[in-house]
């Protein structure tokens, strides 16, 4: 076995889940900030450099897991593991946002998909060197493509 500490808190608008928005067209725009133990601080030196961060966290208030769930984005099941599902068998979380700006220990950014208060276990910067067009989105793709052509 392993253990984490947190080495910080999420400040986000969101109080419960329900208000965080989910399904097709979703779109994560608010604002909000990671609040970094003093003591992790000099870890941070240099990340402003970085337009956007990913963001590992823990899915503190989900209880249990299922191997299959049915998304909001789509009406049929899927393994846990090909969706964003926070009923996991570990409940890590992982979100790519914005870096807005540094404020000592508090960075400031856009695209918050947490609640209030959830533990962040860790802060990488984005680096992507797989072209879009080599991207595949899998269930999700048909999901949008049959909403699309919904009247």
């Amino acid at each position: 076995m392993f253990s984490m500490e947190p080495i910080g808190a999420v400040r986000s608008p969101y109080k419960v889940p329900t208000e965080i928005p989910k399904g097709l067209g979703a779109k994560h725009e608010a604002e909000g900030a990671l609040e970094l133990r003093a003591e992790f601080e000099p870890g941070l030196q240099d990340i402003e450099g970085f337009s956007h961060l990913f963001v590992f966290w823990v899915f503190d208030r989900s209880e249990g897991f299922s191997l299959v769930v049915t998304p909001p984005s789509d009406k049929r099941p899927h393994g846990v593991f090909a969706t964003r599902s926070p009923r996991r068998p570990n409940p890590i979380g992982l979100t790519m946002v914005e870096l807005l700006g540094r404020e000592g220990s508090v960075l400031r950014v856009r695209g918050i998909d947490m609640l209030d208060g959830t533990p962040i276990l860790d802060i990488k910067p984005y680096l992507s060197s797989v072209p879009p067009e080599r991207l595949r989105r899998g269930w999700l793709a048909d999901a949008e493509a049959e909403k699309a052509n919904q009247p």
